[in-house]
């Protein structure tokens, strides 16, 4: 794993924090459903960017 990798993994798992804090605080669906996408995306992206795929 390099760095950016795990940097976008790291960010992609605290805006999953903030999701979950999210919903407890019952705050707008459309809120939630942004930051789900930001979630999703920064994960994917760290994923895709390991090595174990070369």
């Amino acid at each position: 794993m390099n760095g950016l990798s795990t940097l976008l993994i790291v960010v992609g798992l605290f805006l999953l924090g903030g999701i979950y804090s999210f919903v407890k605080q019952e705050m707008p669906k459309s809120l939630i459903v942004l930051l789900s996408i930001g979630a999703g995306m920064c994960l994917l992206a760290g994923v895709m960017r390991l090595e174990v795929w070369n």
